[in-house]
């Protein structure tokens, strides 16, 4: 009975040890398990681009990675145990800096060895001890923002790993992934920030809520666009929104059209992807319809508000461009 008891035992700190390994192995990555602090500065101006302290909760700093942007990224990795007979590996996708030999620079003032390691290697490991190790890596954040499509441009932001940690298997066990934009994405996150504050204050001030309804709908919209990577147009769709102040129904019957439209150039998007001549072509005709519609609204709008019409006849002009009118 003894013994089974203290085989039962056994098998339970055995399990225990098991569960805890494993959920220290499979911890989230990037929620500061390992890596509890890390800043990403522009290596050329020295510029903040994010600072972000798990510890703490406290985060700064805008986060826009350029593509081809040169970054220093400081890591502070905290290592909750010793086992030296295992090995960690850090690695990282950015490309070699142009301006210097070598990828890695460690803080000895941490008192963490690395051994000999080759910090011009992209890749290296170091033997597990405990300890906080805190180490920095150089070099150039490059990604395939832009794709053309049919003629068209996309922009998509894509995610690269700065600083990535992994166990002797090969497992991640955390990094530093944050994504890779471009101007244009920039540009549109900039301008789409700027037009949420503005919904938020016309909300809260009591403007009609036909034409904040009306706002809304064009900044969700200009989100479907963009996500779909038609940036350029996504950000043509917030410029709209400078048309005017708040407005009465005169201004809102103007704005409906636009919502139109613009849905239909984020369908005409989706069926672009399918490669389908057919759906394309049937698509760019419900498109030349629409722009003729909206020539008709510039005109209308043209003996009401000089600004309103400018920025129809922008608009339109884009979606000729689109179409290849």
């Amino acid at each position: 009975m003894k013994t089974k008891l203290l085989a039962i035992i056994v098998f339970m700190l055995l399990a225990s040890v098991y569960f805890i390994s494993m959920s220290t192995t499979f911890a989230a990555v990037g929620e500061g398990d390992w890596i509890t602090k890390y800043r990403i500065v522009d290596a050329t101006t020295g510029n903040l681009i994010l600072d972000k302290d798990f510890t703490t909760g406290a985060t700064s700093g805008s986060g826009q990675i350029s593509n081809g942007e040169a970054l220093r990224v400081t890591a502070t990795i905290n290592i909750g145990t010793n086992n030296p007979s295992s090995s960690l590996t850090l690695s990282t996708a950015m490309q070699h800096s142009s301006t210097l030999d070598h990828y890695w620079e460690h803080d000895a003032s941490d008192g963490y060895s690395l051994g000999g390691y080759n910090p011009n290697a992209a890749t290296f490991s170091f033997s597990q001890a405990a300890g906080t190790l805190i180490i920095s890596c150089i070099g150039v954040a490059s990604g395939q923002v832009t794709t053309t499509i049919d003629g068209i441009t996309l922009h998509k932001s894509i995610p690269i790993s700065l600083i990535s940690l992994k166990d002797p298997s090969g497992t991640v066990l955390d990094a530093i992934n944050p994504n890779i934009t471009d101007a244009a994405i920039n540009e549109y996150n900039t301008k789409l920030k700027a037009k949420q504050d503005a919904l938020a204050g016309y909300a809260s001030s009591g403007a009609d809520p036909g034409y904040v309804e009306i706002y809304q709908n064009v900044i969700t919209q200009s989100k479907v666009v963009a996500d779909q990577g038609l940036t350029d147009y996504a950000v043509a769709m917030l410029d709209s929104l400078d048309a005017a102040p708040p407005a009465g129904a005169l201004l809102q019957i103007l704005f409906l059209p636009l919502i139109v439209v613009f849905a239909v150039v984020a369908v005409l998007f989706a069926f672009l992807f399918m490669r389908n001549r057919g759906k394309v072509g049937y698509f760019r005709l419900v498109i030349e319809d629409q722009i003729k519609d909206l020539e008709g609204l510039t005109l209308r709008a043209s003996k009401i508000d000089r600004t309103i019409s400018s920025n129809l006849a922008s608009i339109e002009d884009r979606l000729k461009r689109l179409v290849g009118m």
